[in-house]
């Protein structure tokens, strides 16, 4: 089953040049099926790109899934037209009146401010303490999972020397985790981050697991409450040129950055990329939609506690 999205969703002109299968919201109406409801959090600065990244990973799934975008009231986006934002986000306050199957919150470039600074982070904690009753599972990405467990459980963030960027190799450290049902042993994620989460840290916190880390970009996932919060410290969902787009938008801003680790072939940012991480991107999130909403979620979504 495909992804039922809002019609007229940018993402899904260019997926169907994919050759991924999405179809709107009218056509959606035919099926009599319950969809897996799914809200996102898009806190990225650019957010068809963004939209269209999870919008690819949530497509090659064989379960029906319907996509609802969230917007903070408290913070108006620079960069994405406030037509889009109209057309295809809803406030928060709209949305926490309803329970969701799952929820999953980007990463946002507010890594150089305390927590407390981020304008909006008053109503980001209204979100998460919402999710934790209305929500089956919520995937935290990147900076959001450092907030996310920050929040939760207390855990700092701390400055990186340099920014962790490129695409990194990972070791599974729970296979029998669901997560992990057909992962091999090593596999790759780009990570874009000046900030970390510490081993240490997260192994004071009983109630948290670490799911996977790298020898170069440490920890990669994590998990607390049997899965219904998932932190992934690093960018699954990116595309291909998402890294390179990064590098070459520093480089002519003249900011400190090397080359992106294990992306360019023979270093060569003159060469397309190399994409390592794109079937266990994929695999991740089938087995997360499956194994820790699917066959988690209760058919009446009010029914979520």
């Amino acid at each position: 089953m495909p992804l039922n999205l809002p019609d007229k969703l940018p993402a899904i002109d260019l997926l169907k040049k994919e050759n991924i299968f999405v179809m709107d919201s009218s056509r959606a109406l035919s099926q009599d099926i319950r969809p897996m409801h799914i809200a996102c959090l898009n806190l990225m600065p650019l957010k068809v790109s963004t939209e269209t990244d999870i919008v690819r990973l949530l497509s090659n799934t064989p379960l029906q899934l319907e996509l609802e975008f969230m917007k903070l009231q408290s913070h108006t986006p620079r960069n994405s037209p406030i037509e889009h934002m109209m057309q295809f986000y809803v406030p928060f306050d709209e949305m926490k009146k309803r329970k969701y199957d799952a929820l999953i919150v980007t990463g946002a470039p507010v890594e150089h401010l305390d927590y407390e600074q981020v304008d909006y982070w008053d109503e980001l904690c209204e979100v998460f303490d919402w999710a934790k009753g209305n929500v089956t599972s919520t995937l935290f990405i990147c900076w959001s999972a450092q907030a996310a467990l920050y929040y939760y459980y207390g855990i700092p963030k701390y400055p990186l020397s340099e920014k962790m960027f490129g695409v990194f190799e990972h070791t599974v450290c729970q296979p029998l985790n669901p997560l992990f049902r057909g992962f091999d042993d090593r596999f790759f994620i780009p990570h874009s981050r000046h900030t970390e989460i510490r081993r240490d840290d997260l192994l004071r916190v009983p109630d948290i697991n670490i799911l996977s880390e790298s020898d170069e970009a440490g920890v990669a996932m994590a998990m607390a409450r049997n899965g219904r919060e998932i932190f992934v410290m690093g960018h699954m969902e990116y595309s291909p040129l998402t890294l390179d787009g990064e590098y070459k938008r520093d480089l002519a801003k003249n900011l400190p950055i090397r080359l992106p680790v294990n992306y360019y072939p023979d270093d060569d940012p003159s060469r397309p990329p190399v994409v390592r991480w794109r079937a266990h991107a994929n695999l991740f999130y089938h087995n997360w939609l499956n194994y820790f909403i699917y066959q988690e979620t209760p058919y009446n979504l009010s029914s979520i506690v």
